[in-house]
């Protein structure tokens, strides 16, 4: 006897369904909005990864012109909640850096999808970069600042961005998850397995550790945060150290700058307003990095003029 029942969604405008089937389970996901992405791309992406020995959900089924396919169900336990419950944390994030070193590994990049088209993944181009951050402009900035002050931020915060994505020195060149952090970590089986993997792209070698160590949702300790960082740069053989700390710094703010510009697009646009909760502690995020490098003066000091506060919020 066959048993759907709606799992929590998250913050994109895909709708999941637990399918029960006697003694077995999978995942429905829906998504009338974004199709492409959200089902093609998706199951792409996770066909890549599952290529590579990395642990992705497969595909059961699919009916694409009714906005849904059936994948692999790795039940209800993310390295999120984990972590929640142990002391060892760094058990687990030694973990995730040798699995992340696994995905940044991997070389073929084209698949064949189940409408038996090629999909290659695409590269993380310096527009879509500025463009992400420039999300904190188009919401946040468009929310908290009057007409007149709005329109001189957001034109000196675009030169700003600009310049700094200028100053990443790192080649884009590796497999990029995007979203890569542990509530997007599933623990099965004693493996860890990877989902919400839509969005990768071919970009920069720091990205996804920026989003794993400077995650909004999980708050670490600055300790923590170091030894993760340091047990990834010990892991890499050819790495330059001084220019992958410069491009983790930047892409660590950039990327949390372009999440308050979402969270407050998902409350004004989409009426979730669950992830305001999580701005304050993303402000804090920025905080810790814009103080770090000197390359980072000139949007200290923009954001010191409007945000102050929020900048230096304990």
């Amino acid at each position: 006897m066959k048993k759907i029942s709606e799992i929590k969604g998250d913050a994109s405008f895909r709708e999941f369904y637990r399918k029960k089937n006697n003694r077995s389970t999978s995942i429905v996901v829906f998504a009338k909005r974004e199709k492409f992405k959200n089902l093609l791309v998706y199951d792409s992406i996770n066909k890549i990864l599952n290529k590579n020995k990395i642990l992705a959900p497969i595909l059961y089924s699919q009916n694409y012109s009714k906005n849904y396919i059936e994948i692999q169900d790795f039940g209800k336990k993310t390295i999120f909640n984990i972590l929640k419950k142990k002391k060892n944390k760094f058990f687990y994030f030694k973990k995730i850096v040798s699995l992340l070193n696994q995905i940044q590994s991997i070389k073929n990049r084209r698949i064949r999808n189940f409408r038996n088209k090629n999909y290659i993944i695409p590269r993380y181009e310096k527009k879509i970069l500025i463009d992400e951050a420039n999300l904190f402009c188009k919401w946040y900035v468009d929310k908290n600042l009057s007409k007149s002050r709005k329109k001189i931020f957001s034109k000196k915060f675009k030169m700003v961005i600009q310049r700094l994505t200028r100053d990443l020195k790192l080649k884009n060149d590796v497999f990029v998850h995007r979203d890569f952090h542990v509530s997007n970590l599933m623990w099965v089986k004693n493996q860890i397995g990877v989902i919400d993997s839509q969005d990768a792209l071919i970009g920069n070698k720091a990205y996804d550790l920026a989003s794993l160590i400077d995650d909004v949702r999980f708050k670490s300790s600055l300790s923590l945060k170091n030894k993760v960082f340091n047990f990834y740069v010990k892991k890499q053989k050819k790495l330059e150290i001084k220019k992958f700390k410069n491009d983790f710094e930047i892409l660590s703010i950039l990327r949390n700058l372009k999440i308050i510009g979402i969270f407050t697009r998902l409350a004004v646009r989409d009426r979730k307003t669950k992830y305001l909760k999580l701005i304050p502690y993303t402000w804090k995020l920025i905080n810790l990095r814009i103080n770090k490098n000197k390359i980072f003066i000139e949007l200290r000091n923009l954001l010191n003029q409007d945000f102050k506060k929020k900048l230096n919020e304990n």
